[in-house]
C-alpha cells in the first residue's frame, strides 16, 4: 500500500500561480533578487505562448511565407518548378522550434534559479491560501497569471461538429481541403492566410470587419493581398447555425443579401478568448472578476491587496509583451515598492499577416474620435529604393501627430511592419516630436527610410512659405 504523502505548508514570499510568459517572468526576476519563490503550472510550462500560440503559429507562417516566396523567384529571373509541400515536415518544424525554446521555459531551469515548481491545480482557500494537492501555501504576496483559452461563440450546433482552435490545429496531420474560418481578427487572418498558401481552399466569415480593430485604409491592403491568395471573405456577416453534412462542415450565414451556406472540411474558431480563472475560487479570496478576467486597479492589484493579477488574466490587450510589461510591473512594486502605473497608450501589436500590419499610438479614428486636431502623414513602400530592389512595394506607413509634431501613433502596413513599428514605439512611449524622426540618419537602402520620410513631409508645407523663400532669395544675392 503506498502512504499518502504528508501535507507541506509553504511560506514563500511570492506565489505565482502560472507558468506562461507572464508568470514566467516574475519568476524569474524575482529568484534574481534572492526572493522566496514558488511557482504552480497545472498543464506544461511555457502556457499558451509556447505550446499553442505565438511560437507554433509564426513557425507555421514561415514556412507558408518561404513557400509563396518560391512562387514569386521569377521576378527576379529564377525559376524553381516541381516545389510542393511536405506538411509532415512543417509539422515537424513547428516541434523542432518549440523543442528548441522549451528548455528556457522548463521546471529545470526555474529550480535552478531557485524557484519551487509545483504541478498541480492551484486553489484559494480564503484570503491569505492558495492549496495544490496537498500542498498549503500562506505567501506575502500572491501573483495570477494563468493567462486564457480560446472562447467557442453561442451558434447552433457548434457543439455537434470537430471544431480547431489555435490549441489543437497545430497537432492536423495533414494540411486541410477546405478551412472554414470563424473569425477575422489576427489569429483568423494569420491562420487562413497559411492554409491557403500550403493548398488548401480558406474561407474566412466575420461578424464585423476584418481586423476591425485597425485602420481601415491600412488594413484594405492585407485585405487585397488576402483575396489574390484566393481567400474567400465574408465580412459583416453572421453564422445562424453549423451543421455536418456527410463528411462536410456547413455553415449557415447571415449576409445582407439574405442567407446562404458554405461547406468545408474542418472548422477553426477564432472569435475570442476568454480567462482561465473557473477553478481558482477567486471569491473565497475576495477577488472581484468578471467575464474578462480579475479585476484589477493601476498598479495590477486585486480587490485583495495580496494577490497581483497580470497578463491574459487580468484581461486588457492579450499579448506576450503586454504579459512581460505587467510582469515588469508587479517586480518594481511588489519587491521594491516603487510607485507604478498600467499605461497601454504605447503598446503595440502586429499581425503577422503578409504583408505585416503593425500599430502603435493613437490611429486617425482614434484622433477624430478624441476631436483631437492631427496632421496625417505617409508614405509609400512603392517610394523606397530598398523595397524596388525586393521587388515587393506593397504598402505604405501612416503617421499621426498633433499640429506641433507630438507623434501620437502609427499604422505600417507592409514588409517587415513589425520589426519597424519598435522605431513609432519609441517615439510614442517618449512622446518625441516628429523632428527627431526626421532628422534620423538611416542606412541606405533599407526600409527604415519609409518611415524618415514620411516625417519629413511634416515639414514639406513650410517650404512653400513665402517668408522663408525670401531668406533664402536674400542669402542667395549675398553669395
Amino acid at each position: 500500500m503506498t502512504a499518502t504523502p504528508a501535507a507541506t505548508t509553504l511560506t514563500p514570499d511570492i506565489c505565482i500561480i502560472g507558468a506562461g510568459a507572464a508568470g514566467l517572468s516574475v519568476a524569474a526576476a524575482a529568484s534574481a533578487f534572492g526572493v522566496p519563490v514558488v511557482l504552480i503550472e497545472q498543464g506544461k510550462m511555457g502556457g499558451e505562448c509556447l505550446n499553442h500560440g505565438c511560437v507554433p503559429s509564426k513557425s507555421l507562417l514561415a514556412a507558408a511565407r518561404r513557400f509563396a516566396q518560391l512562387k514569386a523567384l521569377a521576378k527576379f529571373g529564377i525559376h524553381i518548378d516541381g516545389a510542393k509541400i511536405d506538411y509532415a515536415k512543417v509539422r515537424a518544424h513547428m516541434q523542432g522550434v518549440i523543442a528548441a525554446i522549451a528548455p528556457n521555459d522548463s521546471a529545470q531551469r526555474l529550480r535552478g534559479l531557485g524557484v519551487q515548481v509545483i504541478a498541480g491545480t492551484a486553489r484559494f482557500t480564503d484570503a491569505d491560501t492558495v492549496v495544490v494537492g496537498g500542498t498549503t501555501i500562506k505567501a506575502a504576496r500572491y501573483v495570477i497569471a494563468t493567462g486564457s483559452s480560446p472562447a467557442n461563440p453561442l451558434i447552433a450546433g457548434l457543439d455537434s461538429v470537430p471544431v480547431l482552435t489555435n490549441e489543437n490545429i497545430f497537432d492536423l496531420n495533414a494540411c486541410p481541403e477546405h478551412l472554414l474560418v470563424i473569425g477575422g481578427g489576427p489569429i483568423g487572418v494569420e491562420l487562413a492566410q497559411a492554409y491557403r498558401r500550403f493548398g488548401a481552399s480558406v474561407t474566412i466569415v466575420e461578424t464585423h470587419r476584418v481586423l476591425g480593430g485597425d485602420d481601415p485604409e491600412c488594413v484594405d491592403v492585407v485585405l487585397a493581398e488576402l483575396e489574390r491568395d484566393g481567400i474567400a471573405i465574408h465580412a459583416n456577416t453572421g453564422v445562424r447555425q453549423v451543421s455536418r453534412e456527410g463528411a462536410k462542415i456547413r455553415l449557415t450565414l447571415e449576409t445582407s443579401a439574405g442567407e446562404k451556406t458554405v461547406e468545408g472540411s474542418h472548422l477553426l474558431v477564432a472569435a475570442g478568448r476568454r480567462p482561465n480563472i473557473d477553478s481558482l475560487d477567486l471569491t473565497a479570496a475576495g477577488i472581484k472578476f468578471n467575464a474578462n478576467g480579475v479585476t484589477v486597479n493601476k498598479q495590477l492589484k486585486t480587490t485583495n491587496k495580496k494577490v497581483y493579477a497580470i497578463g491574459d488574466a487580468a484581461g486588457g490587450p492579450r499579448f506576450t509583451h503586454v504579459a512581460s510589461y505587467h510582469a515588469n510591473l508587479v517586480i518594481r512594486n511588489a519587491l521594491f515598492r516603487l510607485p507604478t502605473k498600467v499605461d497601454l497608450s504605447a503598446i503595440p501589436h502586429v499581425t503577422f499577416s503578409d504583408p505585416e500590419l503593425a500599430h502603435v499610438g493613437l490611429t486617425e479614428a482614434d484622433a477624430i474620435k478624441n476631436k483631437t486636431r492631427v496632421r496625417i502623414l505617409r508614405w509609400a513602400y512603392h517610394d523606397n529604393d530598398r523595397a524596388q530592389a525586393e521587388r515587393d512595394t506593397r504598402g505604405h506607413i501612416k503617421v499621426i501627430t498633433d499640429k506641433g509634431g507630438k507623434v501620437l501613433g502609427a499604422t505600417i502596413v507592409g514588409e517587415n511592419a513589425g520589426e519597424l513599428i519598435a522605431t513609432w514605439t519609441l517615439a510614442v512611449s517618449q512622446r518625441l516630436n516628429i523632428k527627431a524622426i526626421a532628422e534620423l540618419v538611416v542606412p541606405y537602402p533599407t526600409l527604415a527610410e519609409v518611415g524618415k520620410r514620411a516625417a519629413i513631409t511634416y515639414f514639406t508645407p513650410g517650404l512653400r512659405s513665402p517668408l522663408l523663400q525670401r531668406i533664402v532669395a536674400f542669402l542667395r544675392r549675398r553669395g
